[in-house]
């Protein structure tokens, strides 16, 4: 298949919400966050690596501070990226009894395992705030930037708040919808190529 095939589903594009009204605009916001959290976390890692490279090669001595730079990046990447897989229904599912079940019981398993992910989320992210509470108070720092470490940390609730409310919203839009929906614009089903394999 080609990349100009017709068939190819480009989901890259600007996200519309599959709710109503102002959950709506709650889900395009946060899928703006997400997307420019990402985008700039990749591009500054890149850059990042690219200018210590070349300075390892050109000046014989790599940034002091680069190593540090990525470990910051990675984090924010992490767990900005478990929210946009949530919103894109990129999640590794295990789905064969899933797969078994009849429409209806798929649809009310899918508000189980929404509710049951958001609350877990919403739980990690409480707990992830007490233990950012924890290195605040020990007052360590990165030996090359000089900041403190739980700064490095702050995106750990964040991303788990976002990606907690994501699957809130994905079991709002399942009680509202008749069809079964992996996330607030995912429908629950199979493109051709995955139905072959």
């Amino acid at each position: 298949m080609s990349e100009n095939s017709p068939d190819l589903e480009d989901d890259t594009g600007t996200f519309e919400s599959g709710l109503p009204g102002f959950l709506g605009t709650i889900d395009v916001f946060i899928s703006k966050v997400e997307a420019f959290m990402l985008a700039m976390g990749v591009i500054l890692m890149a850059v990042n690596t690219c200018a210590n490279v070349i300075a390892r090669y050109v000046l014989g001595e790599g940034m002091f501070f680069s190593g540090e730079v990525n470990r910051i990046l990675i984090i924010l990447i992490t767990f900005a990226g478990i929210g946009y897989a949530a919103r894109h229904g990129r999640h590794i599912r295990m789905s064969a009894i899933y797969d078994a079940i009849p429409p209806k019981g798929r649809k009310v398993l899918m508000i189980f395992i929404a509710l049951v992910t958001s609350v877990l989320m919403f739980f990690l992210c409480y707990h992830s705030y007490f233990y950012i509470e924890t290195l605040a108070s020990r007052g360590r720092i990165l030996p090359a930037l000089g900041i403190e470490i739980w700064w490095i940390y702050i995106w750990a609730p964040v991303g788990f708040a976002i990606t907690g409310i994501q699957y809130l919203l994905t079991a709002i839009k399942n009680f509202t919808s008749k069809d079964v929906y992996l996330s607030t614009g995912v429908v629950d089903g199979y493109t051709d190529s995955e139905s072959e394999v």
